[in-house]
């Protein structure tokens, strides 16, 4: 199949433009590990034919040694690639790689037809996509290619394969009777049958690890149907077939994995939907997000002529022909639910997302979809696919001046950069930057940049300008209406009035209560509402906060919980004119208050939580453990005794879990970094509280010659993947010098019991009630013995329990073990024991089947009949943590390496080992991660169990989009579907179903 093993090409020979003369920029900045691993392979090769012509390549073209020493150390995808086959690298690096990659794809189609069976176009298929992934890769590392060519290049990949894969399903559709093929050497002409490419594939966008957004459409009358009443059954299962070339993992991988949700009403649609039901469907009940998506809709194999027309037949649906001011409602709505007030929540850069993250790849797509949607259909010039050529377009028609235009498109173009280097390192479809430090700086070097800062300065500076203009854009927007009459809350209540009227034409059900409830605030009733600059201030306000709080999904409960927040607050001054100064914020305290129950109870309850926003210093990147300590000594600094001390550290920890729920909330915070900035926390308020309750301990009963203490972490805490409600996981284990064992206070205690004790009291300080509530709940329950042991475990008792009683559960609790609070030499000793217990040899049958016995236990007494108990449902979140826990127990002993507290960098490292098949991989990934995100949504949200039936509008709508789906039912069928492939991981990978 590949002409250097044919030798129709010459190897070896360097053409005039080769790619390896036309390295440019800034190749990435090699590490030790990558050089020598780099040189190790030229070794292993140096007598073959392509390791001599390598070696003298890079003695002429030194930059090449850079640009593959920087690969070996970085991105361990494409190094494989490069050492599977040093005759393709020799190729590439020596031809032209637009020759190259037009020979690629001629090879494929032509390849694809005569392949024998399906097993040999999926051979095809794949071998076509590792080939020019590499050619790709090189060409966008080396600077030979830029963003837009590169982007276009994975897209043809894409249109390639689909043409190949309909191509040969309709060749063998036509052998087998049911297709009469007009041309049969070109048999999607006239077939009927139509792709349609979405999104960046549809703009010729795509990055490099993405997976394709198709609708699949067939014309039920087209000729080529040999029988017209089997049209949705034949074009269905040809669409399920097409799927399988592209998205089965084979031994040589996979093409692409499809998603086909962006169809009309995909949770009770078929695949491939007939053209009329369709345009039906839009017609009638198409939305303004379908419209959005529909805007770069491409025809992009199948039947080009008919897509091209159907495309067509949407336009007025697409595109209307005015300044669409309901779209502008809508637009209004989303940027409310995502970024809600500019400047809460400075943009980080461990950690962040640069496709849907603020100022992220995603803000510069929506500035220029949201003002195609709003002129496009007065302007064809706005209605183009590519963001940069529409970023031109806007700026001829006057919408956007030039240097926004070259701002905005300098970003993208970085940002693809970026995504692109993060997904090539493992062909994963990540957007987030290493959280870590050290993997960043890596990361960076890898970019190109000498270091970690030299990195941060350009990411930075082109997401602050993304968001600029993208805050600019929504602060200019017209307003989608104006009230037809004027609020008045001034003189004689009536029962009929025009503010009466207003008010139930805004959406409240109970006028007269609003009405009632303003007219106390004008009272000044409420203590923080008295005084002149407070009452002036709100007489400012009070239409805007009605506004605000009649666009929220329930605009009465909205505004009886705003009207409770301003009873409870103990002074109001600084708030009205920050409200006044920033009335954005407004509609911040709205959206929780309307969209976030459990969230608004605690504004309501607490008020003083809204004193971190208020803080401008608190628009600033979340702190980390270091600064949240400072933070703390400074909260904690006035107070006097000890009931102050337990006061101001939940006043503390209040406010930032609000600080942290409302950037969950307003999308600037990621659930994955919601985790662990939730625990960051608890660990910061854990090792204070401890810190003092030790201090006082030692005051009244001294201390016992040697002791150490050290407070472990388990469960969601352990593992970093705290959510708003997470209870503390915790066990305390000591030691001390047992020939000593009585402490020297005043009122000394002996051995264990001065343990206990100590432990006792560490838990009523993170438990009992007081003036500002209670802290965490913590549960001892993981300790050896569970609720009948000691509450404080002894080093040399806990090893010999674990090694000698513990039961499976224990040790599959273990797996999450953290260190919160220890000396250093403690600390190691701890984790030195739970290491060596996890790094047991056990027997895998043994382990399987306590495993699964566990899992029905937990069963029948919490129930996994629930899809929306995202925990215990039935290929929910515990039958992934068993799967990793599992993983762990049975392999650590001969792969120690899969060690991990993160249920998700398990699975991840399993996988890499090749422990975990890689077609679970593919089902349990991304499966922890959807559970992970919506888990944050409705823990933060909600108080209790969540109903979809009774679920507002809002709360819908935050879980849809924290799964990145295009409506509620959608998500709905995708979880259910998610679940069931999950469960079949776990009885394949557990043996058994629970």
């Amino acid at each position: 199949m590949r002409a250097a093993k044919s030798g129709k090409r010459p190897v070896g020979k360097v053409e005039d433009g080769a790619l390896v003369r036309r390295l440019v920029g800034a190749l990435p900045r090699a590490s030790a590990q990558g050089r020598n691993r780099s040189t190790e392979w030229m070794s292993s090769i140096a007598a073959s034919a392509a390791g001599k012509s390598l070696k003298l390549l890079i003695a002429a073209q030194p930059r090449l040694a850079t640009l593959l020493a920087g690969i070996a150390g970085s991105a361990p995808y494409l190094w494989d690639l490069i050492c599977a086959d040093p005759a393709r690298l020799l190729r590439f690096l020596t031809h032209s790689p637009e020759e190259e990659f037009t020979r690629l794809m001629k090879t494929a189609l032509r390849s694809g037809v005569t392949a024998r069976g399906t097993e040999g176009v999926m051979r095809v298929l794949r071998h076509m996509k590792a080939d020019a992934a590499l050619l790709i890769a090189l060409a966008d590392i080396g600077g030979v290619w830029p963003v837009a060519r590169v982007t276009a290049s994975l897209t043809e990949v894409a249109d390639t394969a689909l043409r190949v894969g309909i191509r040969r399903l309709l060749t063998d559709g036509a052998k087998s009777g049911k297709f009469r093929l007009a041309d049969p050497k070109n048999p999607e002409s006239g077939s009927g049958y139509m792709v349609l490419a979405m999104g960046k594939m549809g703009a010729h966008e795509l990055n490099y690890s993405s997976d394709i957004d198709l609708m699949v459409f067939f014309d039920a009358a087209t000729p080529a149907l040999t029988d017209s009443t089997e049209a949705t059954p034949i074009f269905t299962r040809l669409t399920r077939e097409l799927v399988k070339l592209l998205q089965e993992r084979t031994a040589d991988g996979y093409v692409f994995r499809v998603d086909l949700r962006l169809r009309p009403d995909p949770s009770s649609t078929q695949i491939a939907i007939s053209t009329d039901a369709a345009l039906d469907y839009y017609e009638s009940r198409g939305q303004t997000w379908e419209r959005a998506a529909l805007i770069k809709a491409r025809a992009c194999a199948g039947d080009l002529a008919a897509g091209a027309k159907f495309i067509g037949e949407l336009s007025p649906f697409i595109w209307r022909k005015y300044l669409d001011f309901t779209a502008v409602a809508d637009v209004h709505a989303m940027k409310q639910q995502i970024h809600v007030y500019r400047g809460h929540g400075e943009i980080a850069v461990e950690g962040h997302n640069v496709k849907v993250g603020r100022g992220g790849i995603r803000e510069i797509e929506f500035f220029v979809q949201t003002q195609q949607l709003i002129a496009g259909g007065r302007n064809n010039v706005l209605r183009g696919r590519g963001t940069v050529a529409t970023l031109t377009a806007l700026t001829v028609g006057g919408w956007i001046d030039p240097a926004t235009r070259d701002e905005l498109t300098a970003a993208y173009d970085f940002l693809r950069v970026v995504e692109h280097r993060l997904q090539m390192r493992a062909d994963e479809q990540t957007h987030s930057l290493p959280s870590d430090p050290k993997e960043l700086e890596e990361f960076a070097r890898f970019l190109g940049f000498a270091t970690r800062e030299a990195f941060a300065t350009a990411l930075l500076g082109h997401l602050r300008t993304v968001e600029k203009h993208y805050v600019r854009l929504f602060e200019t927007a017209p307003a989608a209406s104006e009230p037809r009459q004027q609020l008045s809350f001034a003189g004689p209540v009536a029962s009929v009035s025009p503010t009466l009227d207003r008010l139930a034409e805004m959406g409240f059900r109970q006028p007269r209560e609003v009405d009632a409830a303003v007219r106390r605030w004008h009272s000044a009733a409420y203590r923080a509402l008295r005084g002149d600059q407070a009452r002036k201030n709100l007489d400012e306000l009070v239409p805007l906060i009605i506004q605000q709080l009649a666009a929220t999904d329930s605009p009465d409960a909205a505004f009886l919980a705003f009207d409770h927040f301003l009873a409870g607050l103990r002074a109001g001054g600084r708030l009205l004119s920050l409200l006044r100064q920033k009335p954005e914020l407004v509609g911040f305290i709205a959206l929780i208050l309307g969209t976030a129950p459990r969230l608004a109870d605690i504004l309501a309850r607490h008020p003083h939580v809204i004193d971190l926003l208020i803080d401008p210093a608190s628009f600033a990147a979340l702190p980390g453990a270091q600064e949240l300590k400072e933070g703390l000594v400074r909260a904690v600094g006035e107070a006097r005794g000890y009931e102050e001390v337990l006061d101001a550290i939940r006043l503390f920890g209040q406010e930032h879990m609000f600080l942290i729920g409302a950037r969950i909330l307003s999308g600037s915070l990621s659930a994955a970094r919601a985790g662990e900035v939730f625990a960051e926390l608890a660990d910061v308020l854990i090792r204070a509280l401890a810190a003092r309750v030790e201090e006082d301990f030692i005051g009244s009963h001294g201390r016992i010659r040697a002791q150490e203490i050290a407070i472990v972490a388990l469960g969601r805490l352990g593992a970093r993947e705290m959510t708003a409600t997470s209870d503390l996981d915790l066990i305390v284990i000591y030691d001390f010098d047992d020939k000593e064992p009585e402490s020297d206070g005043k009122r000394p205690l002996y051995g264990g019991q001065y343990f206990a004790r100590f432990t006792q009291r560490l838990i009523s300080a993170l438990t009992v009630q007081t003036n500002y509530g209670v802290l965490y709940q913590v549960d001892m329950r993981l300790r050896p013995s569970g609720g009948s042991g000691p509450l404080a475990t002894y080093i040399d008792g806990f090893i010999n329990y674990q090694e000698r009683e513990a039961w499976t559960w224990e040790h599959m609790a273990l797996t999450r073990a953290r260190v919160v609070a220890a000396s250093a030499g403690f600390r190691a000793r701890v984790e030195r024991a739970i290491h060596n217990v996890l790094c047991r040899r056990r027997e895998a049958a043994a382990v399987a089947a306590d495993v699964v016995e566990m899992r029905g236990a937990i069963a029948q007494e919490k129930g996994d009949a629930d899809a929306w108990d995202l925990k215990y449902a039935a290929g929910g979140l515990v039958d992934i943590e068993f799967i990793a826990q599992y993983l762990q127990l049975v392999h650590a002993a001969a792969a120690p390496q899969i060690l991990d507290i993160s249920t998700a960098r398990v699975l991840e490292k399993a996988a890499r080992a090749e422990i975990l098949k890689a077609e679970d991989a593919e089902v349990l990934r991304p499966a922890a991660r959807l559970y992970r995100d919506l888990t944050q949504i409705l823990r933060l949200c909600l108080p209790g169990a969540f109903d979809p039936k009774a679920a507002s509008a809002g709360v819908l709508g935050l879980l849809t989009r924290a799964a990145d789906l295009p409506d509620f039912p959608a998500l709905q069928a995708h979880l259910a579907e998610m679940e069931r492939q999950v469960r079949e991981c776990f009885v394949r990978i557990l043996g058994a179903k629970p």
